[in-house]
């Protein structure tokens, strides 16, 4: 696998596009940021301060005590430099807690409007541009690649700042005593942030960069392995797939010695550079003190300050060097931007009629169209039943109803709308799917109902319970509402589980529903309860029901039947 290393423009422009909308995703808590750098230059003074001031304490003492000695006439205050001390010895033990607390907090609100903005395109995404890549590659993104913008707050952005502020200061103080020597301090201290900075994500980049590639192909060489152990080892290809994945192993883990020898020399660098300024201030500032024009006391603390600027530096040569990763995450989460309409359609206040004239969708991965010339029209208030066997085109057209796919050829329209250009909003609230797949989450079963409906009330919730036949099961729960259903409702049963979710469509007030196998995994007796208080909530509602066969439940109280097959839709059997 061979990577270009990219060019000066190339590396700035990439960087750029990359992150500036994430860097304007962050501007949105500017005052948190600021107050983050705050603290940490605090922190970093504060050091600062009590090793300059410490180191003179200690000279002047010891110079003190020799004159004592000697019976030579001395002084000493001790008790304000003292006190100083103990100052910034608290002053940076108060600000390094509030700081590291207060930062960790930021960057966990930063991790959430990262997740946030993500998810949200995800979940707009039509099926076909979800089904381009797999789960395990979704996660990355949504793990992964949101953890490697992580660095750009508190390794990218805040550490280059704060640091600069200290060349500044550090520059300044110096100049008070050494004023020849403060720019030739404040010059090299700065050549040596460039070079840590700009100079590290240059020399890094690609490496960096590539190193996204290679997890992500580890983790789905990785995952094939556990997934499809049975396949590979029928078709005698399990130690061809082992050495698969320890070739990419290593191509990673040498890719990352490299990063890792680029930060050392970094490390390395900053010892250097602080070295030879240690050097270069004792043998200035030493013809100072022996001309009498510089207490010795004063020159120690320079010294000492000097050596404390290695704190300020550590942390930028390894985040620097990883700037490549961001960019690449950032990338791969911008590729994610889901194409909206030129101008976004509403949806008329009254009832709702659905409309498919010569509908066509092809996925690109296949020869056969999913939907083939489809057409139908139903009215305001009326209702139809799909059957179908598994692959007739079910799901396809469920997608389309619901605007979660766009029809390659011919018309769809709700209300006079396309559903995939209606507002977001509108269309989640207007048109509602029931899918064959229940979607619970790891909370209380209230929490789970109120997802329909934030504002309903308790006495709403027990009603749709009952209108599922699950209140009389819910109230011999120890916790009755507040019982937590587990992960993708794995502490109810699969029909307990699907009922819950057909309760939480009961609580909205959608102008479509498309109900997907309604009553799968449910018996007889409750199917009949079910239908009969779907019956009365649907009055007035256009529906839509898909199922494998024709339901006696359904049969009788809806007025259009269809049956969906090879993508072809015709009567009903």
């Amino acid at each position: 696998m061979k990577h270009s290393v990219p060019s000066r423009l190339s590396m700035m422009a990439q960087t750029r596009q990359a992150l500036l909308p994430w860097v304007a995703l962050m501007t949105r808590r500017w005052p948190r940021f600021l107050v983050g750098a705050l603290l940490v230059w605090l922190t970093l003074a504060a050091g600062l301060s009590l090793l300059g001031l410490s180191g003179w304490f200690i000279t002047a003492c010891a110079l003190a005590g020799i004159a004592m000695l000697f019976g030579l006439p001395s002084s000493l205050d001790v008790y304000v430099p003292g006190g100083g001390i103990r100052f910034f010895a608290l002053l940076r033990t108060v600000a390094r807690y509030i700081e590291r607390l207060y930062n960790h907090d930021t960057v966990l609100r930063l991790l959430a409007d990262l997740r946030y903005r993500v998810f949200g395109r995800l979940t707009r995404m039509d099926e076909a541009a979800l089904r381009r890549h797999r789960m395990s590659d979704w996660l990355g993104r949504l793990t992964a690649d949101i953890d490697a913008l992580d660095n750009l707050y508190l390794r990218l952005l805040m550490p280059p700042l704060v640091s600069l502020l200290v060349i500044v200061g550090v520059s300044l103080f110096a100049a008070i005593w050494l004023p020849g020597m403060a720019l030739w301090l404040g010059s090299v201290l700065f050549v040596l942030w460039v070079g840590l900075t700009y100079g590290m994500a240059r020399l890094c980049f690609a490496q960096s960069h590539r190193q996204i590639a290679y997890q992500e192909g580890l983790r789905r060489l990785v995952i094939d392995q556990l997934q499809a152990t049975a396949e590979l080892i029928a078709y005698q290809s399990a130690a061809w797939h082992r050495q698969q994945v320890a070739d990419h192993e290593n191509a990673a883990l040498d890719n990352q010695r490299r990063l890792g020898r680029h930060t050392a020399m970094g490390n390395s660098v900053i010892g250097v550079i602080t070295g030879l300024l240690l050097l270069l201030v004792f043998w200035f500032g030493g013809a100072l003190v022996a001309d009498g024009t510089l207490a010795g006391p004063i020159l120690v603390m320079l010294l000492l300050i000097i050596l404390g600027i290695n704190e300020v530096f550590v942390q930028l040569p390894a985040a620097f060097a990883r700037l490549g990763s961001s960019v690449a995450a950032a990338e791969r989460l911008n590729a994610l931007a889901v194409d909206t309409p030129a101008k976004e359609q509403k949806l008329p206040a009254h009832e709702l009629d659905v409309v498919m004239r010569g509908v066509i969708h092809r996925y690109p991965s296949s020869a056969q169209p999913a939907l083939d010339d489809v057409t139908f029209e139903l009215g305001c208030g009326e209702q139809a039943v799909i059957t179908g066997h598994s692959g007739a085109g079910k799901s396809t057209l469920a997608a389309l109803l619901t605007g979660r796919l766009k029809a390659s050829q011919g018309e769809v329209e709700i209300g006079g709308c396309e559903p995939w250009a209606i507002k977001e909003t509108q269309r989640s609230r207007r048109i509602v799917l029931l899918t064959q797949q229940v979607d619970l989450f790891d909370a209380s079963l209230e929490d789970n109902l109120r997802l329909g409906n934030a504002e309903a009330s308790d006495a709403s919730l027990w009603k749709v319970l009952e209108a599922v036949a699950l209140d009389d099961w819910a109230r011999t729960l120890p916790a009755q509402l507040k019982t937590p259903v587990g992960e993708r409702g794995q502490q109810l049963s699969g029909g307990q589980a699907r009922r819950v979710a057909l309760a939480r469509l009961l609580l909205m007030d959608p102008s479509i529903v498309i109900l997907d196998e309604p009553f799968a995994a449910i018996d007889h007796a409750t199917a009949e309860h079910v239908a009969r208080a779907l019956s009365d909530w649907l009055e007035g509602r256009t529906a839509i029901f898909f199922v494998h066969h024709g339901s006696r439940l359904l049969m009788q109280q809806v007025k259009h039947h269809w049956h969906l097959s090879g993508g072809k839709l015709g009567p009903g059997r």
